[in-house]
């Protein structure tokens, strides 16, 4: 049973491990189904899907970018009116919207240019600073309760995710290689292929290895299919 399993595909090698598993514990041979070997190929193949099955990231990267986008805009649309309001000095309350604006300047009229965690910090600062009884009175008088309400919605929602995403992350790191997991694999693969090669002459492992031999077979055609250049003899 030739192959070679470093030019199996990620995915490939993993289905070739799980085929010849299952085939091996059908039933029909009583005499490898608890083989240290074939145990060993079991656990091995079980960290190689854990790991594999992973991505690089813990996937939540679209989650945090778009609760990052909205809790921007409910920023950029709070200062846009109380940019614009403060100018109209004929209307009431016009004031109020010049010292609001003047927080927002104090904390960063840029700040959802900033990183997420910059962001965050002066975020969190601002809406401090909004939420004292003087600032609160001002957005009342100014209709911007909604307004407020919906940036502070909007911020717990972006900490949330990105919180998820951090215990993600981490519990990735945590994670062997995918790597050193993949050639511990192909390593127990190859002994276990190799002893079934070893024992195909005996009575009662002729046909395992007939059955293993097939998957192998398909498995390596597959492989050949995908690279056109190599003569498949």
């Amino acid at each position: 049973m030739k192959i070679n399993l470093q030019k199996l595909s990620t995915k490939n090698l993993a289905t070739l491990a799980q085929r010849l598993i299952n085939s091996s514990k059908t039933g029909n041979y009583t005499i490898v189904e608890n083989h240290p070997l074939l145990l060993s190929l079991i656990v091995s193949y079980q960290n190689y899907d854990t790991v594999y099955t992973k991505l690089t990231y813990s996937g939540k990267g679209k989650e945090v970018a778009t609760a990052d986008k909205e809790r921007d805009v409910a920023f950029s649309n709070m200062k846009a009116f109380l940019n614009g309001y403060r100018k109209l000095t004929s209307v009431a309350n016009y004031q109020d919207a010049e010292v609001l604006y003047g927080v927002f300047r104090t904390f960063g009229l840029s700040l959802d240019l900033m990183s997420y965690s910059a962001e965050t910090a002066q975020l969190k600062k601002l809406i401090e600073e909004l939420e004292k009884p003087e600032n609160i009175l001002r957005i009342t008088n100014l209709s911007l309760t909604s307004a407020f309400d919906d940036l502070k919605t909007k911020h717990q929602a972006f900490e949330v995710i990105f919180a998820e995403q951090a215990e993600a992350n981490a519990d990735l790191r945590q994670l062997s290689s995918a790597t050193s997991t993949r050639k511990e694999l192909e390593k127990v693969l190859r002994s276990y292929l190799n002893f079934i090669t070893a024992m195909k002459d005996l009575p009662d492992w002729s046909n395992l290895y007939y059955d293993l031999n097939e998957i192998v077979k398909a498995s390596r055609n597959s492989t050949l299919l995908t690279n056109k250049g190599e003569n498949p003899n």
